[in-house]
This record gives C-alpha cells, structure tokens and sequence, in this order.
C-alpha cells in the first residue's frame, strides 16, 4: 500500500481528521521518512499542517525540552501525531509528553513510539477504509460481549496462569475515537484494553513473545504477582532481565498491574518494534505501571511496560457468575 494512503486512511477512520482542522506532527530527527506520508496524508485531507522536528539527543529524554513548551503555550491545535523513537529509556519523556497534548480534554493524539515506514506500506497501517471498518466492527462486538465481565483468567501452554479483576472497569479500544473520554490512542491501532483493578493481579505470568521497549526475546521471562504487584521476576537471559528490572524500579508503582489487553489487528506482524507486535491477533499483553489515562486507571506511575504472551486462552467470569472463553489457544471463539 502507498504509505501516504495508509496515513490518511488512519487519520480519517481512527482521528476522524476534517477538512480544516489543524494537525500538529511531531517527528524525531531518525523517523522523517515516516513523517513525510503522514504530513502528505494530511494535506490530502485539507487539514491545517505544521511539523515540528525533534532532535534525538545522545542521552534519553526524561522531561519535555522548554522549547517543545513554548509550542502549546503559543497555540493549540485540533489533532496531534506523536512519531517518535520507541526506546524504553524514553518512557517517562512520553508520558510527559501526551500528558501535556492531552490535558486541555479536548485534543486527539495518536501516538507512535517506535513506529516505522513498513507499517503504512506492508504491516498494520496498511489498512484500506473498509479494513478499519472492520476492524471497528469486531472491536464494538468484543467489547459488547465484556461488558459484565468482573475477572479475567489467562492462561497458556508455556505456564501462564493469571487472575485478575475487572470489576468496574469497562473494555475500550484503540481503533476508533471516544469523543466522551477523548483517550489517546496508539497507532497503528488493534486493540482492545481494560485496567485492571490494581490490587487484583495474581499468579504466574510468562512472557514469551516480546517485551515493550525491548522488542522480541529468545528466553522466556517470568514473572510472579501478588495482589496487583510484581514479586519476582526471573530470565536465564541475564542482559533481558537487567532492562526489565530497571524499568520495573522506575518508581514506587511501576510494578503494579496496569493494562490488560486483546490484539485484534489481523494485518500485525511479529516485528522488532513491539508497536506492532502487540496487536497481533489472538495475542494478549499485561503491562505494569501508568493506566492513568485508561477509563478507571489510578495508576500514576512514570513508567509503563508491557508483556506480549503467545496463544493464550482467555476465561470471563461476568457478574451473574456465567462464564466463557473469549480465546482458545490464541483463536477468538464466537458467541
């Protein structure tokens, strides 16, 4: 697919871009040519376009530069695109980041950490209209089906084996805007997400697939949780481990369950940049710290990794204490 089309199909079906609007692009220096479709999709929409380029520094990023400040102090704008490096290390400068495109509650952000050329021509940007739409379509019906559920049960042929509750917490997506919330989304899109209740993660989770900020792993990394928090973690690959330590020592509640999540894009490849792979259909990820901006998330964290587990199945116990399997080794099961 031309990657201009694959941009402005996205802004179109997941922004609900207009003619007229004002888009704001930020771009790391490394990601212009992921930029150009982008800035080229959006002048076919006839949207009011600035780019403004951002430099890479040799060390990460924690904190937004004064000059990225004085940006949304000058002027506001309908819609922001995040084209950023995906590196782990630079978590917290993107929190900070969407935290300050999003805190007028009237902004639309999709944010891409990690995103690459091959996504708009070949991976899961490649999207024409009619493959958003039906996308759309399959996340509203999951999320209809989850709408009583009050725990979810996982587990896998590796030794998967979790509970949590999520009572109280409703399933949203990625795929399509609230204009209710108004959540930043990542893209490209194919999720469907809860946070779950913080205190209720428990048991035995393997992480076999790929790690956020990491990418794909050769060993399995393990790790056990105790009412919501991370008490153990285990690899035999040593240099793996040491990053997910590090990150899960970011602050005092980066190891306290914060996403539960079901991939549902059917044109994801299991790639290097975990953007992607996550939303791997029939795939399942849980991340661990900031839910902050998910509908009941109260998870302030700075920092926020994710676990991409292979061919799960997934159990819902719903409020009336009825039952189903919404995923049976990695296939959804119909109603």
């Amino acid at each position: 697919m031309e990657a201009a089309e694959a941009a402005r199909n996205a802004l179109e079906c997941v922004l609900e871009a207009k003619k007229g609007e004002a888009i704001t692009i930020f771009c790391d220096d490394e990601k212009m040519d992921v930029c150009e479709p982008f800035s080229i999709g959006a002048l076919r929409l006839g949207l009011k376009t600035r780019l403004i380029k951002l430099k890479t520094e040799p060390t990460f990023r924690k904190e937004i530069p004064p000059n990225i400040r004085e940006i949304f102090a000058k002027q506001r704008t309908d819609i922001f695109v995040n084209l950023l490096r995906g590196n782990r290390e630079e978590t917290p400068f993107r929190i900070n980041l969407t935290e300050l495109e999003t805190e007028d509650c009237k902004t639309r952000l999709a944010h891409c950490p990690g995103i690459t050329l091959d996504m708009l021509t070949d991976g899961a940007l490649a999207l024409t209209i009619r493959d958003h739409r039906k996308m759309q379509d399959f996340a509203s019906s999951l999320i209809q089906r989850l709408g009583q559920a009050i725990r979810v049960e996982v587990t896998n042929s590796v030794g998967t084996n979790i509970s949590m509750s999520v009572e109280r917490r409703p399933f949203f997506t990625d795929t399509m805007l609230d204009w209710k919330s108004l959540n930043w989304m990542n893209m490209p899109t194919g999720e469907v997400t809860v946070a779950p209740v913080e205190d209720s993660l428990d048991g035995e989770l393997i992480c076999d697939m790929a790690i956020g900020g990491i990418g794909p792993i050769k060993t399995a990394v393990g790790i056990t949780a105790k009412d919501g928090k991370v008490m153990k973690t285990e690899s035999q690959d040593d240099r793996v481990l040491k990053k997910v330590e590090e990150s899960l020592r970011t602050d005092s509640r980066a190891k306290i369950v914060g996403e539960f999540a079901f991939g549902i894009n059917p044109k994801a490849r299991f790639v290097d940049e975990f953007l992607e792979a996550e939303k791997i259909l029939g795939t399942i990820h849980v991340a661990f710290g900031n839910n902050s901006d998910m509908p009941g998330g109260n998870n302030p964290s700075g920092n926020h990794m994710d676990f991409l587990i292979s061919k799960p199945t997934v159990k819902i116990i719903n409020a009336d204490n009825t039952s189903f399997d919404v995923l049976v080794n990695g296939t959804f099961k119909s109603p």
